[in-house]
């Protein structure tokens, strides 16, 4: 899968110069864990990329993370926003062990697809209906019988459905244009399926909020704060909700990088984990 990865991101790079992306800056987010449009930590409604509705717009994105547990995230990954209306994605997260298991990691892969149900988040200024949509993770841990399985986890294979409100409000505090979202998630995912799906405590979806909201301090600067809850399936090991504060800075339309701090609380026999994030995304 990695090695799909690496191919679709070279494949983007090659062909990004045909696509031509109208819409504002910034309009398309950055890109979430599971590859999604959206924060840091969660999807939101818009769709990726700057492609209006009559055009195709893309991304590709890579992120690092380290606790300071010492448990280390790599993901990458590239999506397609057709027509501004529907979001394919697809990417891979390798979560590296620490000293928990020395020298081991797992990978999950996550294909998304999202649609724009109605509203639009920028234009609809005159309307308080934000934008909507609503999208599928479907999501495969390779390592599943390796970690996963062993601390009480059921599967290795499930899908996160859920939906999403975004809106921007232009000008709205001191000339500068504010992003309020909120996401509903269905899901079985530890650790955002890095620990399989499911478990010994509770197997089965559960219904997890998401918010987000967002600032933009400069024309280039966007800054923003993000919290995720999370399902609690495993006896062995309490899972904790995460949150973030993040910077994403937008140098030239097409590139941007994003800095964050996150707080995912406990993860699997280390308290209190933390960590900075930079991620670097390349929008058409």
């Amino acid at each position: 899968m990695n090695k799909i990865i690496i191919v679709c991101i070279i494949s983007f790079l090659y062909a990004a110069p045909s696509f031509a992306g109208d819409r504002l800056l910034a309009t398309g987010g950055v890109t979430q864990i599971e590859g999604s449009a959206g924060g840091g930590l969660t999807p939101w409604a818009l769709i990726s990329g700057y492609g209006t509705d009559s055009q195709i717009g893309a991304s590709a994105f890579y992120t690092e993370l380290r606790t300071n547990g010492g448990f280390d995230l790599s993901s990458g990954g590239v999506s397609i926003g057709l027509y501004n209306r529907v979001e394919v994605s697809l990417s891979q997260q390798k979560f590296g062990l620490s000293n928990t298991v020395p020298r081991e990691s797992i990978r999950l892969d996550t294909l998304g697809v999202k649609v724009r149900v109605l509203g639009d988040a920028v234009y609809d200024q005159d309307n308080w209906v934000p934008q909507i949509a609503a999208g599928i993770h479907i999501k495969h841990n390779e390592d599943f019988s390796f970690v996963p399985k062993l601390l009480g986890a059921k599967k290795s294979s499930s899908v996160d459905v859920y939906v999403t409100a975004t809106k921007l409000y232009l000008a709205a505090i001191k000339g500068r244009n504010v992003l309020l979202n909120a996401t509903l998630l269905a899901t079985e995912a530890n650790q955002f399926g890095i620990l399989g799906f499911g478990g010994d405590k509770h197997d089965g979806y559960r219904l997890e909020p998401a918010v987000s909201v967002a600032l933009m301090l400069t024309d280039n600067v966007l800054l923003g704060t993000e919290y995720r809850a999370k399902p609690n399936n495993l006896n062995i090991y309490k899972e904790e909700d995460a949150k973030d504060l993040f910077v994403t800075w937008f140098p030239v339309r097409n590139f941007s990088v994003t800095a964050a701090y996150v707080d995912l609380g406990n993860i699997a026999d280390k308290n209190n984990q933390r960590a900075w994030y930079l991620s670097g995304q390349i929008s058409y």
